[in-house]
């Protein structure tokens, strides 16, 4: 693939975490030689694209690059002969997160942006439009790889391998990239010096080893984080109260969303104080937002600023670059992605997407097979798995009975009665991005 012109159309070029990207292209330029970025909206974003698009440009021109930047409201211009296609959108905005948070918690049941419900409707906005843009891809830049951002990234990625004809996908998310860097901290080493086997479903991944200049040190890094008496705290795993018992006993490192199912009581009860109190996620990003584009504004600003890690897509920039960075230049270094199973994990099937370690190279992601998973995980990845492949379905049918299913069968509800009530009142709010529901 090494054509010295490389074109990165990027769909939500409008989103806050857009400088971050664009400072990974900056930062790897000399490895990754981007001639070309398109910065694609729909006309609601236009705003926000405007503003994004033009500190994006001060950006690349403080750099002294020979990187163009163009902001377009229509995709099939941006997507024309594009080598890489990045998708960072929300079907809805965060109005639409909002409400996937708040309904479920009227009925007791967890509101959360990627599990649960909200997963489920944000699949049901999301795939649909994917698999569009998939269909314009094989016309208009049939050999680029889409790398996908937007979330549910699991699912995404699982939609684009059973309903499309795209196969050069990677799905990609910054939780693994936030644990490595949390153990990272902790030990008081360079990033570079540590790496974590990953295997698991996007937001349902574990760490099963952690390796320091390739020794083993998961048995040091569990008792440090266990220890009542450790003064140091890993943001990703240990601030979130797991019991020390409990994690030993796990013996492998869950992730931050893990916390929705271990502690579903008491994250029903955070979310709804939240909820009552500060608001949802989704409101204090919004506001949390509304600053950072105010930053944006500013003609003076040619760097991104450091309030975007706040934001919640730390290491993101850094995650998406890399992977395809190491795609271009045939790398085979090892990193976190979504990609198809292979056989790389025994009880998941071989066509699925999995979120495992795999070597990059210029043919895409091959993942490290690891055998199965320990069998304590093993049932709840499973049944992630099947909610995730059914939640698909009904999304590419818009099949009522199907969803009510996809969301039945998901751990986090209760009861298909209960189940039902929340899909009814799901389905009404979200109606305008469900066309294949009505």
């Amino acid at each position: 693939m090494q054509n010295k012109h490389l074109k990165i159309a990027t769909i939500g070029g409008g989103s806050s975490y857009t400088p971050e990207l664009i400072e990974g292209f900056i930062r790897r330029f000399d490895e990754l030689p981007v001639s070309e970025i398109w910065l694609v909206d729909i006309e609601e974003g236009r705003e926000k694209l405007e503003i994004v698009g033009n500190l994006a440009k001060r950006m690349v021109e403080k750099a002294g690059l020979p990187i163009s930047i163009h902001l377009t409201l229509n995709r099939k211009e941006a997507l024309q002969n594009a080598d890489f296609v990045t998708t960072q959108f929300r079907v809805g905005s965060l109005d639409a997160r909002a409400k996937d948070e708040k309904i479920p918690l009227k009925y007791g049941v967890l509101g959360q942006e990627t599990n649960g419900p909200g997963g489920l409707f944000k699949g049901l906005r999301t795939i649909p439009v994917i698999l569009e843009i998939c269909q314009e891809m094989e016309k208009l830049c049939p050999d680029a790889w889409l790398i996908n951002f937007t979330n549910p990234a699991g699912m995404v990625t699982e939609a684009v391998l059973r309903y499309s004809n795209i196969k050069k996908v990677v799905g990609l998310c910054n939780v693994p990239i936030g644990m490595e860097m949390g153990v990272a901290k902790l030990l008081d080493v360079e990033h570079s010096r540590i790496r974590i086997n990953f295997a698991g479903l996007n937001h349902m991944v574990y760490g099963l080893d952690v390796f320091l200049d390739g020794v083993s040190v998961k048995e040091q890094v569990i008792s440090l984080i266990t220890d009542p008496k450790s003064s140091i705290k890993m943001q990703n795993i240990v601030a979130l109260g797991w019991e020390p018992e409990f994690l030993k006993a796990l013996n492998i490192f869950p992730c931050p969303y893990h916390q929705y199912y271990y502690k579903t009581k008491d994250m029903v009860e955070k979310e709804t104080r939240n909820a009552e109190t500060i608001g949802t996620r989704a409101e204090v990003v919004k506001e949390l937002e509304s600053e950072l584009f105010e930053l944006y504004k500013d003609p003076n600003l040619s760097i991104k600023p450091p309030q975007l890690e706040k934001r919640g897509g730390a290491y993101y920039s850094d995650a998406a670059v890399r992977l395809i960075t190491s795609i271009y230049t045939d790398k085979c270094d090892i990193q976190p992605v979504n990609t198809i199973n292979n056989g790389a994990i025994a009880s998941i099937p071989n066509e699925s997407a999995v979120e495992i370690s795999s070597v990059i190279t210029k043919d895409g992601p091959k993942p490290i097979a690891i055998g199965d998973l320990p069998v304590a995980v093993r049932g709840l990845v499973q049944q992630i798995k099947s909610f995730e492949r059914v939640a698909i379905e009904a999304a590419v049918t818009g099949d009522y009975n199907t969803a009510l299913l996809a969301m039945t069968i998901n751990p986090l509800v209760a009861s298909d009665r209960v189940g039902k009530e929340i899909l009814d009142e799901m389905l009404e709010a979200h109606k305008n991005y469900l066309p294949s529901f009505f």
